[in-house]
């Protein structure tokens, strides 16, 4: 038996791509290093400050880069390795360049139940995306004008709301593929576009910096957003019931 160790030719999600940087020029380098400080200034143990520091190169590069692990490294006292094994751990980090707009259509369970993986195939087909003819062949996911990147996400607690798209991490509830099909084409189109809950979309970028900790100066962006009817089902239900939750001390009311 003979066995090939190392990457098969249809393994593309690495950090080291073609292209990719591996340093950043001085300029670039002052500016990150005045926003890394900010960032670490936050935490009592400098190391903490990892999850945010990603979010800053992702932020500069649209996605982790060579250059953004070897920085976030060099902030922290880390090895790459252990940068990196963050970075590839959690999926909101990109290892592949990404659109303005990520585009993410659940397809667990409940959504896809509920109509994702029709969404997910009518995106696919309408952008021109999806894995190539033969098995070996690189997944391609962001439209060639960089304005959409599609790929499906893992639940984003939206389920009574089923099925759910996200575009930057804001949601689009109740969706259709026709529905879907009419946002990929106004984002394409550089429309203004506000989610079902949340402020108007900025760029993918844009999202990154502000998951690194900086202000989101969007109008709207912290303004509460009320439960839908969906939501609050359970609770109407339960009150219509007089239904009343356990005594947590294990002993009846007096």
């Amino acid at each position: 038996m003979f066995v090939e160790l190392g990457r098969t030719a249809a393994e593309t999600d690495r950090i080291e791509r073609p292209g990719a940087p591996r340093t950043y020029p001085p300029d670039v380098r002052d500016r990150l290093d005045a926003d890394a400080a900010a960032i670490i200034g936050r935490y009592p143990v400098a190391r903490s400050a990892l999850i945010p520091l990603l979010h800053l190169v992702q932020a500069e590069d649209g996605y982790i880069t060579p250059a953004g692990i070897e920085f976030c490294a060099a902030q922290l006292a880390l090895t790459g390795a252990e940068v990196a094994a963050v970075a590839t751990f959690y999926s909101m980090y990109r290892r592949r360049p990404t659109g303005d707009y990520h585009v993410g259509v659940c397809t667990n369970t409940l959504c896809a139940i509920m109509g994702g993986d029709a969404i997910l195939a009518a995106l696919e087909q309408h952008l021109g995306l999806g894995p190539g003819a033969a098995s070996d062949t690189p997944r391609t996911d962001t439209t060639p004008d960089g304005k959409i990147t599609l790929d499906h996400i893992e639940c984003n607690a939206a389920c009574d709301l089923a099925p759910v798209v996200m575009v930057n991490w804001e949601f689009f509830d109740n969706q259709t593929p026709e529905s879907a099909t009419a946002l990929v084409d106004a984002l394409r189109a550089g429309k203004r576009i506000t989610p079902t809950r949340g402020a108007s979309l900025c760029t993918f970028r844009e999202t990154a910096r502000i998951l690194a900790g900086f202000p989101d100066e969007r109008p709207g962006a912290n303004d509460g957003a009320p439960p839908g009817d969906a939501t609050l089902a359970g609770l109407r239900i339960a009150r219509e019931r007089d239904m009343r939750a356990p005594d947590p001390t294990g002993t009846k009311g007096e």
